[in-house]
């Protein structure tokens, strides 16, 4: 799987929120940015699972 360039522009204070939340994990921004997005795309993915399990089978 190749990478690709994301850019996007933040507010300063965010991007030093992030620097610490980063830093506090000792990670790099991009790494503590990547892990936040996909550990949501997860949670989303998940939820959707289990929503589609309780319409199939009905809640316990």
């Amino acid at each position: 799987m190749g990478s690709t360039v994301l850019s996007l522009r933040i507010d300063g204070e965010l991007l030093e929120r992030i620097r610490l939340r980063a830093a506090h994990r000792r990670m790099s921004v991009q790494d503590y940015v990547l892990r936040t997005l996909k550990q949501d795309d997860f949670d989303e993915r998940f939820r959707a699972a289990l929503e589609e399990t309780e319409r199939l089978y009905g809640r316990a």
